[in-house]
């Protein structure tokens, strides 16, 4: 029988926090199974008997909007924190309705996933309550669209829905996924019927793209782009966008956001939307806002599961359509990166994002622009590897005087006699294989000068990767010799029987660039 309430309560007015947080009244906690489960797991069950929230709902959500990792604490693009995605930005406030529903302060719901999963129940159930649903409804998935509609944040319908589509089409499709600390949850497929309630009138967006027939139309606010352009298209610009594919839509829509791109793709099939007219000028990469078309891409830079083959060929279609359009050459000094942008503090798409499997599909050459060197850890290589890191070995030979051919990504028999030559004149273990030792090598190939906290450029950059090499973990590459920088150093000669100073004279380098 319909439940006509609900579909009246959907878009109704938002209501005041103040209202939610009095009016949800958690359910008393069902007894535990006796399966094992891992904490993530627990933590789902757990806030699902207590807030009464189907389970399987709360973790479609959490895969829809994180994968189910809380990225330790880091917000995304739109101000959202952990796997339930709790935000707190000028015009959304679930982070802090959340902590007056479970009393967990707003810093223990962004760092620490149970809490941050109770919050999210907490923040559907208060919803819940809002919207008059009975014990009985909210025992059924399929009542809670239009709760889930809301839980996003759209205030346009139609955004709305494309957030809500896309957790029921992960419970209807099941989903298996990697948690914290390599923990397996696995959902799965179920037949799902929602009742969309009001928001089965707000069209799922079907304007085709003004710009590209293949998109979506869906506008972002006229507070987050420019008019115009005050110079020529020139390039394309690759972003990964911190958050979801719908909520990154909605957040273009915000005009507290100050910030929009041309395109979002969709990780899970490609799907496309355009948002911002490509003859307007979208507020994306700062230098490179007159000159680039910025194409966003669902995900976050950290988490490699985000890049499917669907979302690279799809925007790789969409990128040579762009180039052909504007003459751009398909190459790497005009298809590039957010972080290969002067003047810009970012770091996406990031060291998972594959270039060279994209330039391929783009139909374009991997050569041209700068080849990425700074990588969170450096992967063992050998005949048959390929991929940016690759490239990076390649670039580095070829610099260092060792002909390792085109610097195509591909380590094939060329790549193998350079690598070895240069083993030999390291004096390292010549057998063709890039591990820590010669990475270091490498990576710490040139001048060497003297430096310590304070120094700064791209000597200290070579610095920190040869150390993220040696040291096996991660030092971050940003040219800037500060405490951490430091501390590397000197673990670094400790390890290696150096006099520890922290600072980099001859004989840190020496070791460096003979790969101890």
């Amino acid at each position: 029988m319909p439940r006509i309430p609900l579909a009246r309560a959907a878009l109704a007015g938002l209501g005041t926090l103040a209202v939610l947080a009095a009016t949800v009244q958690p359910a008393a906690a069902a007894p535990r199974t006796a399966r094992s489960e891992g904490p993530v797991a627990h933590a789902f069950s757990s806030a699902a008997a207590e807030y009464g929230v189907p389970r399987d709902l709360l973790i479609a959500l959490g895969y829809s909007e994180t994968h189910l990792d809380g990225h330790h604490g880091q917000p995304s693009q739109a101000g959202g924190y952990g796997v339930m995605h709790l935000v707190s930005n000028p015009d959304q406030h679930t982070l802090e309705l959340a902590s007056r529903l479970t009393g967990d302060t707003a810093r223990e719901l962004r760092t620490d996933t149970a809490a941050n999963i109770r919050g999210g129940a907490a923040v559907l159930r208060s919803y819940a309550d809002h919207a008059g649903l009975s014990q009985a409804e909210r025992r059924d998935t399929d009542t809670w669209y239009p709760l889930l509609a809301r839980y996003g944040g759209a205030t346009d319908p139609t955004t709305a829905r494309l957030y809500a589509d896309t957790v029921y089409t992960f419970l209807a499709q099941g989903v298996t996924a990697r948690a914290e600390g390599g923990e397996k949850l696995t959902l799965p497929a179920r037949k799902v019927t929602p009742e969309r309630g009001a928001y089965g009138s707000a069209l799922a967006p079907a304007a085709q793209s003004p710009d590209y027939p293949s998109a979506l139309w869906v506008p972002a606010n006229a507070a987050n782009y420019a008019v115009g352009r005050t110079a020529a298209i020139s390039k394309v610009v690759i972003h990964v966008t911190q958050g979801s594919y719908a909520g990154t839509i909605s957040w273009f829509q915000n005009p507290s956001a100050q910030v929009s791109a041309h395109y979002v793709v969709r990780s899970s099939d490609g799907q496309i939307t355009q948002t911002v007219r490509e003859k307007d000028t979208a507020w994306h990469a700062r230098s490179g806002n007159a000159t680039g078309v910025g194409i966003e891409h669902e995900g976050y830079i950290d988490n490699p599961s985000w890049f499917t083959d669907a979302m690279y060929r799809s925007s790789a279609a969409l990128t040579a359509s762009i180039c052909a359009r504007y003459g751009i050459p398909k190459d790497r000094a005009h298809i590039v990166g957010h972080s290969e942008v002067p003047g810009n503090d970012h770091t996406d798409p990031g060291p998972n994002w594959n270039w060279t499997y994209y330039m391929q599909l783009v139909g374009g050459s991997t050569g041209g622009g700068e080849v990425q060197l700074s990588f969170p850890s450096y992967d063992t290589l050998r005949s048959g590897s390929t991929g940016a890191q690759v490239s990076a070995a390649q670039s580095l030979l070829n610099a260092a005087g060792f002909d390792a051919g085109t610097v195509d990504g591909s380590f094939g028999t060329k790549t193998t006699s350079a690598v070895t030559a240069f083993q030999k004149a390291r004096g390292l273990s010549a057998d063709g294989v890039v591990g820590a030792r010669t990475w270091t090598a490498l990576l710490s190939a040139g001048t060497t000068p003297a430096l310590s906290q304070g120094s700064t450029g791209a000597a200290v950059q070579r610095l920190q990767r040869a150390l993220t090499a040696a040291l096996g973990r991660t030092v971050t590459a940003d040219g800037d010799f500060g405490s951490g920088t430091q501390q590397a150093v000197r673990d670094y000669q400790t390890s290696r029987s150096l006099g520890v100073d922290g600072q980099v004279g001859p004989a840190t380098w020496g070791a460096l660039q003979a790969g101890r």
